[in-house]
């Protein structure tokens, strides 16, 4: 049994996703109008699928609800799909969410274990921040008789239910065995991979979507405004051909949408940089590529930062990878470089290196770094007290389960 409040695009599809599987749900709507049109088997606005979807389920498996507290006594799994809308500061506003949550904890009156899941989309660090201390202050402990956690969405308008019956994948934010049992059986019916992660985990996946997403978008749009600045570019048909790249056409563009040291070898950094001085210089100070060089700029330092919180004044440190990517020996602008210049600079003298293929070139562009270059990963993990991977050549893949020292993965490939 599932209670969904709020029966917009989100929580229709979400309920109705659920009787498809063959469960019972409840409805919840305060919107007397929507709830009234639900009621009477159309949808309250267009939906390709959902339509359909209500047709055969209004009355068998999707029931329309009234009465909280009937819908409440007899749901093991309460989903909140209200609206979190975003404030002139910024911040999401929590009112219905709580609201929300509030009417299902008065609703409460036996001693049925509940998971109370927030599929609505809310910052990272909500439930764990908000949602449980609310709970708390109105004497609910987590894990005793409600779980929670939660379950982002990754619906398109105009794909809904395309989207939540041929998931690609599921999310669950969850924390404790018993809501994790509870939420896979829910979903046991969906050939999706079930993921389970933290609570912040959870709500950052689906943040990281979006703001992906807009990023791009955005990032075109302001292509389109630096065409326009240098002018004589047919702005269109210059994306069609981008479009062909087969890194899209493959599906390969993940390795980009992936976080790491930043950008080196010789045609990003060159190119970035002279397009925006190009396009400053006429007149137009293009922000987006303004700040992805910054950003750029500011990873070695970055890095440095995560290596010295592990990283002792007399510890060695063991420096995997030189080239720029795996699978090249180009080492032209480099984050390795940059990496073991400014730990030279904060005076650090116990610096190795290893890489399998790179090792000469960088001793040729890089005389002026005074380190030592070890011959295999092995000798390097033998020698350094703490190891830094810095180019995600795969062989380095192994390397939590050759020793225990302490591991800095700035590619995030172990």
């Amino acid at each position: 049994m599932v209670t969904v409040f709020g029966l917009g695009f989100v929580g229709l599809t979400t309920a109705l996703g659920f009787a498809e599987m063959g469960h019972q749900v409840y409805g919840v709507e305060v919107n007397q109008e929507r709830m009234n049109l639900i009621k009477s088997g159309r949808l309250p606005f267009l939906e390709p699928g959902l339509d359909e979807a209500l047709t055969r389920h209004l009355g068998v498996n999707f029931h329309p609800c009234d009465d909280l507290s009937k819908a409440i006594s007899k749901s093991d799994y309460i989903y909140y799909c209200v609206g979190t809308p975003y404030g002139e500061d910024g911040q999401a506003d929590l009112t219905y969410l709580n609201l929300a949550m509030g009417q299902t904890l008065e609703a409460i009156h036996d001693d049925r274990f509940r998971v109370l899941v927030v599929k609505s989309t809310v910052p990272p660090s909500t439930t764990q921040n908000k949602v449980i201390p609310f709970l708390r202050e109105r004497g609910w402990e987590p894990g005793e008789r409600i779980g929670v956690a939660n379950n982002p969405e990754f619906l398109r308008e105009g794909y809904c239910w395309e989207d939540f019956i041929h998931a690609d994948r599921i999310v669950l934010g969850v924390e404790d065995g018993r809501s994790e049992q509870m939420l896979r059986q829910l979903y046991e019916e969906s050939a999706a991979p079930i993921i389970c992660v933290t609570l912040n985990t959870g709500e950052f996946i689906k943040y990281l979507s979006n703001t992906l997403l807009a990023t791009l978008i955005s990032y075109s749009n302001e292509m389109s405004l630096i065409a326009d600045t240098i002018g004589g570019i047919d702005t269109g048909h210059a994306f069609r051909v981008l479009h062909m790249d087969r890194r899209w056409q493959e599906g390969t563009m993940s390795s980009y949408a992936y976080p790491g040291c930043g950008y080196g070898g010789y045609c990003l950094p060159k190119d970035t940089n002279a397009l925006y001085a190009l396009t400053r210089d006429a007149g137009f100070d293009a922000p987006i590529l303004k700040n992805v060089i910054a950003t750029n700029d500011g990873m070695p330092a970055a890095i440095i930062r995560r290596i010295e919180n592990v990283l002792g004044p007399e510890d060695s440190i063991g420096i995997l990878g030189l080239s720029f990517k795996p699978g090249s020996d180009d080492v032209r602008d480099t984050p390795a470089a940059k990496i073991i210049g400014k730990l030279i600079d904060k005076g650090y003298k116990k610096i190795m290196a290893y890489d399998p293929v790179a090792t000469t070139e960088f001793q040729l562009h890089y005389a002026n770094l005074k380190i030592v270059y070890c011959t295999s990963q092995e000798e390097l993990v033998e020698r350094s007290d703490v190891l830094a991977i810095v180019t995600a050549w795969s062989e380095f893949k192994g390397l939590r389960e050759r020793t225990e020292k302490p591991i800095l993965d700035c590619r995030y490939i172990l």
